[in-house]
């Protein structure tokens, strides 16, 4: 096998966006690195249940409604 083959795994730092820090291992950056995050699971509305709301830019969805309305029954 190759030596050069795999990435190098090291440990890193990861910053929450609420300050708090965790070690992990990564491919990121070099030993010691520190990772910032903007987003993370304490604040995005994918894993806190924010609210959503699907956007009707250029009638796509409206056009891809359209489109498949009748090919999946609803589940009631």
């Amino acid at each position: 096998m190759k030596a050069a083959l795999h990435p190098d795994y090291h440990a890193i730092t990861v910053v929450m966006t609420n300050g708090t820090e965790f070690t992990t291992y990564s491919t990121y950056g070099k030993e010691g690195d520190r990772l910032a995050l903007d987003i993370d699971p304490t604040t995005h509305p994918a894993w806190t249940g924010g609210n959503q709301q699907l956007l009707d830019r250029g009638g796509r969805l409206t056009k891809f409604n359209k489109k498949f309305e009748g090919l999946f029954k609803k589940v009631e």
